[in-house]
């Protein structure tokens, strides 16, 4: 184990439960009773229905269950757009808007099994569209808004999608690329499908699918090659609603207000599928990251669980406490982090300022739920990942996939078997199977056990830069760079930063004749913004004469010269 910051952080003071100041008894009250003789379907007993033989749909259960039941005139959603302005979508509203999207896309000729994409921003269109998606059976795909051309049509392509609703502002991006989508039969605008579903009927029967059968995914990166399509299956609701329950603590009566995109794993989880099959209201804002709306956000709406990232919690300690003092926080009860480790210090700070600690998180898109966590019924260790969730079993074991003892780094691995778990890669099965390796999961994360079971993060095993809590892949900047007309070489890495976690430093070779300077730094961000993503950009760009074929940074030739 490096025993450096490992060593350092395990001397922190432990923050118990009495220093909590819970002030509410959580879902989840004894831990170590709950992992002992664990079931899934008597965990979620009485909270997920299924249907006769088996059958299980995950849209029924986050939507219809409320929307046909006693809480059908509860808020389901608050939706805010860029300008804070407000719509209110109550659970039978939002059942009979994924039922009239479920009948457009059956007279589109979508069947079970059809992959329909949704690339927009976070508008309702997108939460009732993905459900009424898995209602008839067919498979939701979300892309994140900030994707450029080129990503778009890399994801596309290999999911084979037969239908992808955009937005008027996004629409260009995707008529650049249109031509070579020749699976893709259907591009609506959501300004245009709004029009289109009011003379669809609201009523829909949801088709029976088995728990096995394929219901959302989701594309990540690699070290190299194209993204990854992970396949998730309806049953991943039982594990999403179960740590919407016990790590999230999520109540009826909760409003929740998750920050993620559903472009990314947590806001399909975490914003539409385990939290709204938990019958809690939850806030969706649609605007960028300020400290000020977001305090208002909270204090407006009385948000009782918020879940972020640690970038956010870092630029909100950058505002300062004398900003979040402007405002009431007070309904806040149970706050919590996702995307990448949570550092100490921010933790701690948040302690100070909100008068409650975050609970870190740790799970990946292709767990597809909360795999470790801290509990609001345990201490916290400052800068630890948690305990793993009941029903999961989590180890550290060596190359050769044997487990090793406390304190000793190696690779953070899980037990196969758990309901969420990915149920394939998008046409490449050997991809697949090489995430396993004698029963265990090999997660890519280098970790350590501490005697207490807490797990410690180290480091990825690979080069996936993570940024602002995003996994991307070199290969897919490197490639953008290298396609931009001046360049001839590029490599890319992640550099530390302390608010973003790492940021994209690229190192560019350029055509001979061709002079670095500043604002060539500048076209060339602005190319990799439009073309790959505009949240994968390199923030620095160092000029290089050449780079090393074989050594340290991997290199994407330029077949151009």
């Amino acid at each position: 184990m490096n025993e450096t910051n490992g060593s350092k952080m395990l001397m922190l003071p432990m923050i118990s439960v009495a220093r909590k100041h819970l002030g509410y008894q959580p879902n989840l009250v004894d831990y170590e009773a709950a992992r002992r003789g664990f079931a899934i379907n008597q965990a979620v007993k009485g909270e997920i229905e299924y249907f006769r033989w088996g059958r299980l749909n995950a849209a029924y259960n986050a939507v219809t269950r409320h929307g046909r039941g006693q809480l059908k005139n509860k808020v389901a959603i608050y939706h805010l757009d860029s300008e804070l302005k407000e719509t209110k979508l109550t659970f039978f509203e939002l059942e009979c808007l994924s039922n009239r999207f479920g009948n457009y896309l059956k007279s589109r000729g979508v069947k079970r099994g059809d992959r329909v994409f949704f690339f927009l921003p976070r508008v309702p269109m997108l939460f009732y569209g993905f459900l009424g998606t898995l209602k008839i059976g067919a498979i939701a795909g979300t892309l994140f808004s900030a994707f450029g051309a080129q990503a778009l049509a890399d994801r596309l392509e290999n999911s084979g999608a037969k239908v992808l609703v955009t937005s008027d502002e996004l629409l260009g991006r995707v008529t650049q690329v249109r031509r070579q989508l020749k699976d893709l039969k259907v591009v609506v605008t959501a300004g245009e499908l709004s029009k289109i579903l009011a003379s669809f009927s609201d009523e829909l029967k949801t088709v029976k699918t088995r728990p096995d059968e394929p219901a959302f995914m989701l594309y990540t990166s690699g070290t190299t090659g194209k993204p990854k399509g992970v396949v998730h299956v309806h049953k991943a609701i039982l594990h999403e609603h179960l740590t919407a329950k016990w790590v999230l603590d999520i109540k009826p009566d909760d409003v929740y207000w998750c920050t993620a995109d559903p472009g990314w794993v947590t806001g399909i989880a975490y914003e539409i599928l385990g939290t709204l099959s938990s019958g809690a209201a939850t806030v969706v804002y649609e605007g960028r990251f300020d400290p000020e709306v977001w305090y208002r956000i909270i204090q407006d709406y009385r948000v009782t669980v918020w879940y972020t990232a640690p970038t956010a919690i870092r630029m909100l300690q950058a505002a300062g406490a004398e900003t979040a003092g402007k405002y009431n926080l007070s309904s806040l009860r149970h706050i919590l982090s996702v995307g990448e480790p949570l550092n100490p210090e921010p933790l701690m700070w948040a302690f100070k300022t909100y008068k409650l600690p975050f609970h870190d998180t740790w799970w990946q898109t292709e767990t597809g739920g909360i795999m470790i966590a801290n509990f609001p019924c345990l201490p916290i260790k400052p800068g630890s990942m948690g305990k793993p969730v009941p029903g999961v079993t989590a180890a550290i074991v060596d190359d050769k996939s044997r487990e090793v003892g406390p304190l000793v780094e190696g690779n953070l691995a899980l037990r196969r078997g758990w309901s969420s778990m990915m149920d394939r890669i998008w046409r490449r099965p050997t991809k697949y199977k090489s995430y396993f390796s004698h029963g265990w999961y090999i997660s890519g994360d280098r970790a350590f056990k501490d005697k207490d079971g807490y797990f410690w993060f180290v480091g990825r095993a690979d080069d996936v830069i993570k940024t602002s809590g995003e996994r991307v892949g070199p290969f897919e900047v490197e490639s953008a760079l290298v396609s931009y007309p001046d360049v001839v070489e590029a490599a890319v890495i992640g550099k530390p930063d302390p608010i973003r976690g790492e940021i994209i430093k690229a190192f560019v070779s350029l055509r001979p004749g061709v002079k670095p300077s500043e604002s060539l730094k500048t076209k060339i961000q602005e190319y990799v913004k439009k073309n790959f993503a505009a949240h994968a950009y390199p923030r620095e760009i160092e000029f290089v004469k050449s780079l090393p074929i074989c050594g340290i940074l991997r290199c994407a030739q330029n077949d151009k010269i």
